[in-house]
């Protein structure tokens, strides 16, 4: 997914420095659009897993970096958090049995993430949200050790101006605050990309958002966060705040 060079912009020159070329690179891309400079033809699929790891109590590890030392796969990553690894899977072409080749490579990836986990006992789970996860353990002490997540969190609650306010009404109610961007690492999901070309992303786009509803409706399965007992599908309120 890129290179993480990360820098932390402190003066405001710089920060405007750093404004314009991010403008300069959408300008690029809006020249690309417009002299179909943009790969089309062509229509592909990947998909990325985020897993919990958890030790033998069920409860979340937080060693995410060990375990990606031991299974020395690129594919396998960091997250947010200590306790989360992410797997990016191959993007195929949408032919064939292309579906069949990721559930190969998902199952593969989630073996070899378990049996690296294992050598430091822990295993991996993939849940929407882990049930036994406490506010407790959503300190940064539990921040993944790498810049860019540093600094996204610095980000984060600088542009909201102080900490987070977590409000979800369900069956029970929480109301919280949090002063880090841990909170977001409750969440995990099977993500699925697909690549688009120019001229059909605007009805890509609109099918997609018109389907997310009822494929979210049949894949509910985040109802607790912190013993409360909130929406059938949780992630969503929770990534809204």
């Amino acid at each position: 997914m890129g290179e993480h060079n990360v820098q932390q912009y402190v003066d405001k020159q710089k920060s405007q420095t750093f404004m314009k070329a991010l403008l300069e690179d959408l300008s690029a891309l809006t020249w690309m659009l417009e002299n179909d400079c943009i790969e089309s033809g062509v229509t592909r699929i990947g998909a990325e897993q985020e897993m919990f790891l958890l030790d033998r109590h069920l409860r979340p590890a937080p060693v995410s970096l060990e375990v990606l030392k031991h299974a020395n796969d690129a594919r396998l990553t960091t997250e947010i958090a200590r306790f989360n690894l992410e797997a990016n899977l191959t993007p195929l072409r949408l032919e064939h049995n292309c579906f069949s080749q990721i559930e190969q490579e998902l199952v593969e990836l989630i073996e070899l993430a378990r049996s690296s986990a294992a050598t430091h006992g822990a295993d991996i789970l993939l849940a929407g949200i882990l049930p036994t996860l406490r506010k407790s353990d959503l300190t940064l002490d539990n921040l993944t050790p790498v810049a860019r997540y540093h600094e996204l969190d610095r980000g984060v609650i600088r542009l909201r101006g102080g900490p987070l306010s977590i409000h979800i009404k369900g069956l029970d109610e929480l109301h919280l605050t949090h002063d880090n961007i841990m909170m977001e690492s409750c969440n995990t999901s099977f993500q699925v990309h697909f690549q688009s070309n120019a001229k059909d992303f605007a009805n890509h786009y609109n099918v997609a958002q018109a389907i997310t509803a009822p494929v979210l409706a049949v894949a509910v399965n985040s109802p607790l966060l912190f013993g409360q007992r909130l929406w059938q599908e949780t992630r969503v309120a929770l990534f809204q705040h």
